[in-house]
């Protein structure tokens, strides 16, 4: 398979009819909303979550005129939550460029953050189906507690697998399922397309997720367009560091817990922790994991008849495996 953008290339056509829903859409009385929110939405963003909406929707038959408007939903929602991300991070970078709390400030990255949210929501509301409301709304609510959730664990150097997938599945997995079950919502499938969709993309966002953490690790910051190692950075424990730690004696554990912690820890130390993780088999472990999540999504796809779009979606899955960035 053709891996990174060369892959995404064959969907150029449904990336440009977004960017430019987009940019139709991204208004507001106050310059400084729309500053900011062309800064962190208009570059370099996969648009991975609308693509799925639309090829969930083309898969179930849906031939709507306002496809391309409601898969901005899914954009605007993520991109609301990386500039909230990056407030409790104190992020300064994001996509390859400064982030908008560090160019404008905090209170101002929130708040564009909350613009973003209730733009989604008026998308939404355009499509008048109740289903579709209470989907985005549930989803809204478990990704802010999957959010809580890494909060409250920060630099928690105990924390288990099984917080680990939790925070995950809420903030990651849980998006990219309502993008699937979204498509199959507004095309007025059968109950059970929209229960595999919404399994497939679960099961593809962790997938996704896992290789994200996992590429923290072992890319550089010019592929991810942000530093290697800002989890670690930021006191996020990830599965990678969870692996890794469970080969270390507690002794050198509570060590490296009270210079991350306490923000002793000088560079040395950063590179120390991502050459532990690259080293001890931790990377192969999660690549052979996200594989069976890879695995997994794609038998809720038997469902669907052979079609273009069905393959479209089967490798598109497989690449959240392949990719690099």
């Amino acid at each position: 398979m053709a891996s990174n953008r060369t892959f995404l290339d064959r969907f150029n056509h449904h990336f440009e009819r977004v960017n430019e829903e987009l940019s139709r859409t991204l208004t507001s009385r106050i310059p400084l909303i729309e500053d900011i929110s062309k800064h962190s939405l208009l570059g370099r963003g996969k648009r991975l979550r609308p693509l799925l909406f639309l090829l969930s929707c083309q898969l179930c038959g849906y031939r709507g005129e306002d496809i391309y408007h409601l898969s901005t939903i899914f954009e605007y929602v993520h991109t609301a939550s990386l500039l909230h991300d990056d407030v409790i991070d104190n992020a300064e970078i994001r996509r390859k460029k400064p982030s908008a709390n560090y160019v404008w400030g905090n209170s101002a990255a929130i708040l564009t953050g909350d613009f973003l949210s209730t733009k989604s929501s008026a998308i939404a509301l355009s499509c008048n189906n109740l289903q579709f409301l209470e989907m985005l709304t549930e989803m809204g609510i478990r990704m802010t507690e999957g959010q809580v959730l890494e909060l409250i664990n920060t630099h928690n150097w105990n924390i288990n697998k099984d917080v680990y997938m939790e925070i995950i599945t809420s903030k990651t997995g849980l998006l990219m399922s309502a993008a699937c079950a979204g498509g199959a919502i507004v095309s007025e499938a059968e109950k059970e397309a929209m229960d595999n969709l919404r399994q497939f993309g679960l099961n593809l966002g962790i997938a996704f997720q896992l290789i994200d953490d996992l590429l923290d690790y072992t890319s550089s910051e010019e592929e991810l367009g942000k530093p290697v190692g800002k989890d670690l950075r930021e006191g996020k424990i990830t599965l990678p560091l969870i692996y890794t730690l469970s080969n270390l004696e507690i002794a050198e554990i509570e060590k490296l817990e009270d210079r991350f912690k306490n923000l002793k820890a000088k560079e040395k130390d950063y590179s120390r922790v991502i050459e532990l993780v690259r080293n001890n088999g931790a990377i192969d472990q999660i690549r052979s994991e996200a594989r069976i999540y890879v695995d997994k999504a794609a038998t809720f796809l038997d469902l669907f008849p052979e079609s273009p779009v069905k393959e479209d979606l089967m490798e598109l899955n497989a690449y959240m495996v392949e990719r690099r960035y």
